[in-house]
C-alpha cells in the first residue's frame, strides 16, 4: 500500500501539472478530464512494475482505465461540487477532490493488476505488504 501510495503522490503531481498546463487554454473540467487521460498511462506502467510486481499487458492495460474510472467519477464529482457550488477556485479544487478517491482506486487497482490466481499468491506471502 505505501508503494501505491508513492506513485499516487507521483501520478497527482503528474496530473495537477498537466492539469495546470490545459487550465488556461481550456475550461477546468476539460482541463481535468485531459489530464486524467495522460497521467493514466504512467500509473500504469508505475503500478504494474512498483506496486504489484507484474507484467504489464495489452489486457491489463485495456483494463487498467477502469481503476480511473471511480477516480475520474469520484474527483469529477468532487471538483464540480467544490467550484460551482462551494465556490473553492479551480486551481486547488482537484487536489482536495482526488483524496476522497484513493481507497476506492487501490481496490479496483489491485483486482485488475493482480488476477485471483496472483491475488491469491500475493496474499500467501508471510510479512508481504501489498
Amino acid at each position: 500500500m505505501l508503494t501505491f501510495a508513492v506513485i499516487g503522490v507521483v501520478n497527482t503531481g503528474t496530473y495537477y501539472g498537466f492539469y495546470l498546463l490545459f487550465l488556461p487554454r481550456f475550461p477546468y473540467l476539460v482541463a481535468h478530464i485531459l489530464a486524467t487521460a495522460l497521467s493514466m498511462v504512467g500509473s500504469f506502467f508505475l503500478n504494474a512494475r512498483f506496486t504489484y510486481r507484474t507484467r504489464p499487458t495489452w489486457r491489463k492495460f485495456l483494463l487498467f482505465p477502469l481503476t480511473n474510472a471511480a477516480n475520474f467519477v469520484v474527483t469529477t464529482v468532487g471538483v464540480y461540487v467544490l467550484v460551482d457550488l462551494l465556490g473553492l477556485g479551480s486551481r486547488y479544487a482537484p487536489l482536495i477532490a482526488s483524496m476522497a478517491a484513493i481507497p476506492i482506486t487501490f481496490v479496483v487497482s489491485r483486482w485488475i493488476m493482480l488476477p485471483k490466481a496472483e491475488n491469491a499468491l500475493v496474499e500467501a506471502e508471510p510479512g508481504r505488504i501489498a
